[in-house]
């Protein structure tokens, strides 16, 4: 029985690198695997998934995803799944249900401000599995918030999204989101 899966973690948590190795032992098992995305997420070329230490995979944009894309896949990957919209996320659980296709989707669970995006909060409700990707803050804690810096400083208000170089963030436990303590900030570009 397929399900669909939630991975979420703070940026920086390796959840593209996850979802491109993911697709590896896929792909060494003689299994076709569909990688896609939203189609807002530019970052790393059009129809192209990167971590931030390399790893690569082409993709589909989710936005194309057809029940005919999928006939012959085992798997369909989801990256930056919390730009997704409710719609999508439906979309996502009749692949799982209708069609008995397992859906493994990697994203953030909260933005900047500690608010549900769309895609997260969705896959929240629905996903049969949801799972963490972990990461730590500066001072060795667990990081579960996503901080935005701006000059230096966290800030709390803003768009929602802002992709590439226009934004700086950096995961941080709980305690120092709240407060705005960076340390040794050094900061990563939307996404991982």
């Amino acid at each position: 029985m397929a399900k669909l899966y939630f991975r979420y973690g703070a940026m920086g948590s390796s959840k593209t690198a996850n979802a491109i190795m993911v697709q590896y032992n896929y792909h060494e098992r003689g299994q076709e695997v569909l990688m896609v995305k939203p189609k807002l997420d530019n970052r790393d070329g059009e129809r192209t998934v990167m971590s931030r230490s390399g790893l690569k995979a082409e993709c589909t944009f989710m936005e194309e995803l057809t029940d005919e894309m999928v006939r012959n896949v085992g798997c369909v990957i989801v990256d930056e799944a919390q730009f997704l919209t409710k719609q999508q996320v439906e979309y996502l659980v009749h692949l799982v249900d209708d069609l008995n296709l397992p859906v493994i989707a990697y994203g953030l669970r909260a933005d900047f401000q500690g608010n549900f995006f769309e895609g997260s909060q969705w896959l929240m409700a629905w996903a049969d599995t949801i799972e963490e990707v972990k990461t730590i803050c500066w001072c060795g804690k667990k990081a579960t918030c996503n901080a935005r810096v701006v000059d230096g400083r966290v800030v709390k208000q803003g768009d929602q999204i802002v992709l590439g170089g226009n934004g700086q963030y950096v995961s941080l436990c709980r305690k120092h989101w709240a407060s705005g303590e960076l340390g040794s900030f050094r900061g990563l570009s939307m996404g991982d």
